[in-house]
């Protein structure tokens, strides 16, 4: 399936030095995907060198960046020649297919959520994106949209996470768990405690409360929370694969024997390395919208971001939001029909 993105290139800690090889990189390896660069021309066309003449790569001119650190509102208001900004105005004008960005978090969300909208019957679009445990992977929202959540929004995160699941990794029934300080029904705050009773009503495969480490060591599919908590476990997941990284070479170079143990070892530290790295889990999918938004990670390289990328393009082939909006419309069905059955 051909699929045309718009790459928001001067989002991010670096920018364009890891926007542009990482787009070009993936218009190489696949063939079916076009990528509209969004930023200063002059800057992009330089990045680009030989490849400017490349016919699936395009600059789309911008005048203006929205700050790492701006106020979302202010990047709404006072940035509509964005590079993130016309990124997203480019799918909303069906021009591109999805848009990727690895740019203030706030502004992109406020400014999709302007300008593209939210789907039937979401209130407030959700950060998603897939963590790394012992046993695969899971999926948890929300990782920072949303601060404060009401129970209703966190049954809606919970649908439409299980509906990403089952379209992105062809799982016809996830489970999904809702992320409390304890697994007892007794334990929580209000607005969990809540969500509870929620979830316990409606048709989602729901497992109960699941707790932190269930995150990296369970098997429940979807966790859902939000975003502050979701955020922390984000943030702190990477931390950790960062402190184990360092701490491991640290140590094998204490002296010329546990050197000697590196090289020996070497094969099983690269696997073990591999599977934590937070650059194979880049592109948080921004699920509620009326398009597709995919988030990098503000400091990622060239690997994070291009696999970001390659998360865009295959929500995009699968038709990510037309299944979340297909499966929203039949949840709401199920659930007004178990409110007619008579008690």
């Amino acid at each position: 399936m051909a699929t045309t993105l718009a790459v928001d290139a001067m989002g991010g800690d670096f920018g364009i030095p890891v926007t542009v090889p990482a787009a070009c990189a993936m218009v190489q390896d696949n063939p079916d995907l076009s990528i509209k660069l969004v930023g200063a021309f002059d800057s992009i066309e330089n990045a680009l060198g030989p490849e400017k003449s490349h016919p699936r790569l395009e600059i789309v001119r911008s005048t203006e960046v929205v700050g790492m650190d701006e106020s979302a509102v202010s990047a709404l208001k006072n940035k509509k020649d964005s590079s993130l900004r016309i990124s997203i105005d480019l799918v909303k004008a069906g021009k591109a297919d999805a848009c990727v960005s690895a740019g203030n978090t706030g502004a992109l969300m406020a400014t999709a959520r302007f300008v593209l909208k939210t789907l039937p019957g979401i209130d407030r679009p959700a950060i998603v994106s897939a963590l790394p445990r012992a046993n695969g992977h899971v999926h948890i929202l929300d990782l920072g949209a949303n601060v404060e959540s009401l129970p209703e929004h966190l049954l809606q995160f919970g649908m439409m996470g299980a509906s990403l699941v089952r379209t992105l990794e062809n799982n016809p029934n996830p489970t999904v768990g809702l992320l409390n300080i304890g697994s007892e029904e007794v334990k929580g705050n209000v607005t969990v405690k809540s969500a509870y009773k929620l979830f316990q009503s409606s048709p989602i495969n729901f497992i109960g409360y699941v707790e932190g480490d269930d995150i990296f060591s369970g098997e429940v599919d979807v966790i859902v929370c939000d975003g502050f908590a979701g955020n922390v476990a984000l943030k702190t997941s990477e931390g950790l694969a960062q402190m184990l990284t360092k701490a491991v070479r640290e140590e094998y170079m204490r002296s010329l024997w546990s050197r000697f143990l590196g090289v020996l070892s070497a094969p099983v530290l690269k696997a073990i390395r591999a599977r934590i790295d937070h650059r194979r889990y880049d592109g948080a999918v921004l699920v509620g919208l009326s398009g597709t938004v995919v988030k990098s990670h503000g400091g990622t390289d060239e690997i994070g971001f291009a696999h970001a990328i390659k998360v865009a393009q295959t929500a995009v082939s699968t038709d990510l939001v037309a299944q979340i909006r297909d499966d929203l419309s039949q949840l709401h069905e199920q659930q007004i029909s178990a409110k007619s059955v008579p008690a």
